[in-house]
């Protein structure tokens, strides 16, 4: 499955954007952290069931320049307003995740719980990356998210290894490296098991370093599953 992600800057982007990407993806991402006021209701409108809203920390590559307590607040509004998955990272905390996870658990599972981690500065050991795993899962994720940045192609053997990890424990995961090294993975991902691929709408589009377009995936993709 591919997922697009979108950085919109306005409500107004964001619409276009979404019109655009809807079709071409089973999920878009809907990144909300660069829009200064994002009007959630009007957005999740374009579609609701397959829109991801993630409202991404700076630490972890995003933009997001308000107060804590407002970033997690348009998380809350997603939920109650229905969006298909909300992201939010695991070094958020313990208390701020568990209330996040309890608000998806009282709207009935109509929306499902990213718990994400990325590492912008390299790839750990595969001890390292087995506890993020677990870490992530004991937060209540109905989904884990862990990308990392490949500096050599051997790093993403130790983060694509995180899959049949997440089979046994019968957890869903996205798992890939980023970067021009962390290429391969992106495409090796969803045939190993990863729940989706994040991919940008078109060229220069991109969310993260390394990002094929969702043209590209899918021509890759096919000829691989032909």
């Amino acid at each position: 499955m591919i997922c697009i992600s979108v950085v919109p800057a306005t409500n107004e982007e964001a619409l276009s954007l979404l019109a655009r990407a809807l079709p071409l993806a089973e999920l878009v991402e809907l990144r909300i952290d660069r829009i200064a006021a994002p009007a959630l209701p009007m957005l999740l409108h374009a579609g609701r069931e397959r829109i991801v809203v993630t409202n991404r920390r700076r630490d972890e590559g995003g933009f997001f320049a308000s107060c804590e307590t407002r970033r997690l607040d348009l998380l809350h509004e997603a939920v109650e307003l229905g969006a298909r998955l909300v992201d939010i990272e695991a070094r958020t905390g313990e208390k701020a995740v568990g209330r996040l996870a309890d608000a998806v658990r009282s709207r009935g599972g109509r929306t499902r719980l990213i718990v994400s981690h990325h590492d912008l500065a390299g790839t750990p050991s595969a001890k390292a990356l087995a506890a993020r795993l677990k870490a992530c899962r004991a937060l209540g994720a109905d989904v884990v998210k862990i990308v990392t940045l490949a500096t050599r192609a051997e790093d993403n053997l130790r983060v694509l290894a995180l899959l049949p990890q997440a089979r046994e424990m019968g957890q869903d995961l996205v798992a890939f490296c980023m970067g021009e090294q962390g290429r391969l993975s992106r495409v090796a991902a969803p045939l190993l098991g990863s729940r989706w691929s994040y991919a940008s709408l078109e060229k220069g589009a991109s969310s993260a370093p390394g990002q094929f377009t969702a043209a590209e995936m899918r021509t890759i993709l096919g000829m691989l599953h032909s």
